[in-house]
């Protein structure tokens, strides 16, 4: 069953249940309302009577049998009856023949005083029927003087006419209740109309989605839990296309990965697979037989490197290195850096600048600090020329931080995105032959820095160089960051 017909019917058994209620108790309300105004019209007339029988100036409390009669004809133009018992359970009025009394249960009670309210007598058990023709509702009124006995009067009307207005209170209450169910019928189509359409609206999203659209927008005004879920599915949708993009740009990585690597690979072999051939067929003069030799060597560490970086990255990546962290000076570390990598930065006619203390006390491994540190600058010196390099150390609390600052390309907000992924290269047409070439240095350093406990940041704009902040806390005081 669709889901809109389940709404229709869920909104019309609530309806009907609640007009069955409504009715039932409305009906049952108009019955005992009848029933009551019944009674109290008729003890008021039997009291009323009573009043005549115990005035003053009747003292044998007797009525007039003319007198009886007389009202017994006013009465039957309301369709009441009357009849009269005398204080000891006889029938006075009207004279019959016939010994009608009432029961002794019944009789003992009036003569306490008690006024007995009759609903149906030919269903009330409690008395004999007063017609065998008619049902009555009636009363029975005791006459009392001197807290003594004197008379009883019953006086009914027939249940017919008590039960006419009741039947008037069903057809109306039929009526509206009708009119109810055809008025919430209609709003109950509207609401189920306007729920499913908004349903269907999502399940038509949804498939889009299915079939790879990430492009669907619920519209949605906040008003239900369907346009929460509507606004949540809008959140879904935008995460899913970001990750669907972010797929794709890795896939697209992984391609211009594989052609690096290729590249890289197939380079040196050529290489050397022609100098071997040039000895082989004795092509190379003997004066440039040293120099293809340094050639060889040459590209054969370059490929060893490329080894040993992705080696060393999955045993880094894995945590299977171990580190062996201490306290020592940064400051004499980062000072024989310099001297290492100041040929390369004449070479580039880039100035190297340290700037800190003569002791910056950190903890960390003190091979793998250096490994951060020369990636780093090396990273620097690849994409700057004609510029600066930086490097800052100073002690924050409980802890060390060190920046390398360049004057180079810099890098834009999307490539600072991804420096940190395996084999990415901001600037792929600058990637030089040497140290950083594989787009493995800036991963190892973010893998070696997690395992210290530590972090690093990067602020750079297009052309304005970049700048990498790495802190590393002193024992007792990492800061583990999840991957």
């Amino acid at each position: 069953m669709k889901l809109f017909y389940q709404e229709m019917l869920g909104f019309l058994l609530v309806i009907i249940t609640s007009i069955v209620i409504i009715g039932s108790s409305t009906i049952h309300f108009a019955t005992i309302q009848a029933y009551s105004q019944s009674y109290s019209r008729l003890e008021g007339y039997g009291t009323s009577i009573g009043k005549l029988a115990l005035a003053k100036d009747n003292p044998r409390h007797e009525l007039d049998a003319k007198f009886l009669k007389n009202l017994q004809v006013v009465m039957e133009g309301e369709d009441v009856n009357l009849r009269i018992f005398n204080n000891k359970n006889r029938q006075v009025y009207p004279e019959t023949t016939m010994n009608w009394a009432l029961p002794q249960k019944l009789f003992k009670q009036l003569k306490n005083g008690k006024t007995i309210r009759i609903r149906n007598d030919h269903e009330d058990g409690r008395v004999t029927s007063f017609s065998n023709k008619d049902a009555y509702t009636s009363v029975i009124v005791p006459w009392r003087s001197n807290g003594k006995l004197v008379g009883v009067i019953w006086i009914g009307s027939r249940v017919q006419n008590v039960e006419q207005m009741i039947v008037r209170e069903k057809h109306n209450l039929i009526t509206a209740l009708l009119s109810s169910l055809v008025i919430g019928g209609l709003i109950s189509f509207i609401l189920s109309y306007y729920i499913s359409r908004k349903i269907k609206l999502l399940s038509s999203a949804t498939k889009k989605v299915a079939q790879g659209d990430f492009n669907v927008h619920l519209k949605h005004k906040d008003t239900d839990e369907i346009d929460d879920l509507a606004r949540n599915f809008n959140i879904m949708v935008n995460a899913l296309k970001e990750s669907n993009d972010e797929i794709k740009a890795q896939e697209k990585r992984r391609d211009q990965f594989m052609a690096d690597a290729a590249h890289e690979i197939r380079t040196p072999l050529t290489t050397i697979n022609g100098l071997l051939e040039g000895f082989e067929y004795d092509a190379i003069p003997e004066e440039a037989k040293p120099k293809s030799i340094a050639l060889m060597h040459s590209e054969t560490k370059r490929l060893i490197r490329l080894v040993n970086e992705n080696l060393d990255y999955e045993k880094i990546r894995n945590n299977k290195i171990s580190l062996i962290q201490s306290r020592f000076n940064a400051t004499e570390v980062l000072t024989n850096l310099l001297t290492q990598m100041k040929q390369k930065a004449i070479q580039k006619n880039d100035k190297l600048i340290l700037d800190c203390p003569s002791e910056v006390e950190v903890y960390a491994d003190k091979d793998r600090f250096t490994q951060i540190m020369v990636n780093l600058v090396q990273n620097a010196l690849q994409f700057t020329e004609n510029g600066k390099i930086k490097i800052s150390a100073w002690r924050i609390k409980h802890g060390a931080q060190f920046e390398i600052a360049d004057t180079g390309i810099g890098m834009s907000q999307k490539q600072m995105k991804y420096i940190f992924e395996r084999f990415y290269k901001a600037d792929p047409s600058r990637a030089k032959i040497g140290s950083g070439e594989s787009g493995l240095g800036l991963s190892i350093v973010l893998s070696l820095i997690k395992q210290h406990g530590g972090k690093i940041d990067v602020d750079s704009e297009p052309g304005k160089g970049a700048k990498f902040t790495v802190t590393l806390y002193d024992k007792g005081y990492k800061e583990f960051i999840k991957d």
